[in-house]
């Protein structure tokens, strides 16, 4: 679709940066553009600022119908739940809905032949960025963009046909690919537990939108799963591409899995080490599995051995994510914001054992159980910190069910005074750690600004 002169409604500008770049990209086109979102403009002050002096029109607090029933194209955020009755309002109007991905994905040259899409409920940032870096040392016009607060569509005018596209996709953003029945030559799943149960009906529901990102594969796509993953093992016989296999606790014949102390790709009856795990500079099981994904996917895209091994060398981890902001007397503090389900928080448990834990913990729901979460927390931490929030009761009682009564020492509505508390009970040796096991809405915008908080209140201690 030309979009000179079109007048196109974004539906949702959202906090994370999610409209802001598809409304500055629809305004180079030449389009007509009006944001509306149910948030004031206070809410959303920071996205309003970086859009000042751009002619676009703001609808704020509301949604109207007449500005569905005047547009020619409504561009969804990702953010705007699919049953909202907004999007049915334009289905019933035979108004064309899109969605970022989808208008990035059908102006590249080569389309989906050039993409390598990662999704998962965990890691799929860091198998993203590892996957990136890899992949620049091979040819440095790689672009990596998708659900990393970088607009695609900003990076449009970056790509040519020999341009490879990493993106990394939350179920949300895939949920653009079915109206255009495409998927990624390239696909990985680095895991599936539950999440956003807030948001989709059931697990089943939220594994059929993951499910997106290989549904529309060919015969000469390939698929990348996590053999670890009992959840994703169902997958393999449901996609038409080639299904290859990573793992990181036994040997495979084909695909890319962890033997001793070698991270190795086999394939075509040839078998590389491509590096040590030791000479990974970021800890942790699940960041063998994540290297394993990303090795994957850089050898099936034709990278050599040794380029993959010293991208992964270097790799030095992701912000907010086992982040470690300081030691201070002899204690670590860990910021790990972006766990935002109790399985994230188990998985940063299992990495920080060794020293003794004082967990910062809590927050808002996504209707998500709490009773692994709780039993780890008994066996593996000594004091729990909790930040109030829609889902720290639920959290509260499941340790109260697992045995852990006396390991809550404190609940806290300022963040601040959540790492004064941790701070007075960290002994030398052990690990302050900031993995609460919810999302951050109601006490901060979003959980970024959880972990921007956090740093800066630790970075301030004497």
């Amino acid at each position: 679709m030309d979009l000179t002169n079109q007048r196109v409604l974004v539906l949702g500008l959202g906090v994370h940066g999610g409209g802001l770049g598809v409304a500055k990209w629809l305004v180079r086109q030449g389009a007509r553009v009006t944001v509306t979102d149910l948030k004031r403009a206070d809410e959303l002050q920071a996205s309003l600022d970086a859009l000042r002096g751009l002619p676009i029109e703001y609808v704020l607090g509301e949604h109207r119908a007449q500005d569905f029933l005047a547009a020619d194209l409504i561009v969804r955020n990702p953010g705007v739940p699919r049953e909202s009755q907004w999007l049915q309002f334009a289905r019933e109007h035979n108004i064309p809905v899109e969605m970022e991905m989808g208008l990035f994905v059908e102006r590249l040259p080569r389309g989906m032949a050039q993409v390598i899409g990662i999704t998962g409920t965990k890691g799929k940032t860091t198998t993203t960025l590892m996957l990136g870096e890899i992949l620049r040392r091979a040819n440095s016009k790689t672009v990596v963009a998708g659900n990393l607060r970088v607009s695609a569509l900003d990076l449009l005018d970056q790509i040519d046909a020999a341009t490879p596209v990493v993106l990394e996709l939350s179920s949300w953003q895939l949920e653009a690919f079915p109206p255009h029945a495409i998927s990624p030559h390239l696909a990985a799943i680095t895991n599936l537990a539950p999440d956003h149960l807030n948001r989709y009906r059931d697990l089943d529901d939220y594994a059929a939108a993951k499910a997106i990102i290989f549904r529309y594969q060919q015969p000469g796509d390939f698929l990348v799963l996590n053999f670890d993953n009992k959840l994703l093992t169902h997958f393999a016989a449901r996609t038409f591409g080639k299904v290859v296999w990573t793992s990181a606790a036994r040997a495979l014949k084909a695909g890319a899995c962890r033997e001793g102390d070698w991270l190795v790709w086999k394939w075509n009856g040839a078998a590389h080490q491509i590096l040590r795990v030791s000479e990974l500079r970021v800890p942790g099981d699940h960041n063998v599995a994540n290297a394993l994904t990303a090795l994957a996917l850089a050898s099936l895209h034709g990278v050599a051995p040794a380029i993959i091994a010293d991208a992964l060398r270097e790799f030095c981890g992701v912000e907010h994510r086992q982040e470690l902001v300081r030691e201070l007397n002899g204690v670590r503090y860990i910021n790990d914001t972006t766990a935002t389900a109790p399985a994230a928080t188990v998985i940063a448990l299992e990495t920080f054992a060794p020293s003794g834990i004082v967990l910062i913990a809590g927050g808002a729901a996504k209707a998500l159980a709490f009773d692994e979460l709780a039993r780890a927390i008994v066996a593996q931490v000594r004091a729990v910190v909790l930040l109030e929030g829609s889902a720290t009761d639920k959290l509260e009682q499941a340790i109260y069910g697992a045995g852990g009564k006396n390991l809550i020492v404190g609940r806290f509505d300022r963040l601040l005074g959540a790492v004064e508390r941790a701070r007075a009970l960290a002994r030398p040796g052990e690990t302050v750690l900031l993995s609460p096991a919810c999302a951050s809405f109601g006490m901060f915008a979003n959980e970024f600004e959880r972990g921007a908080q956090f740093k800066e209140i630790v970075r301030g201690l004497e």
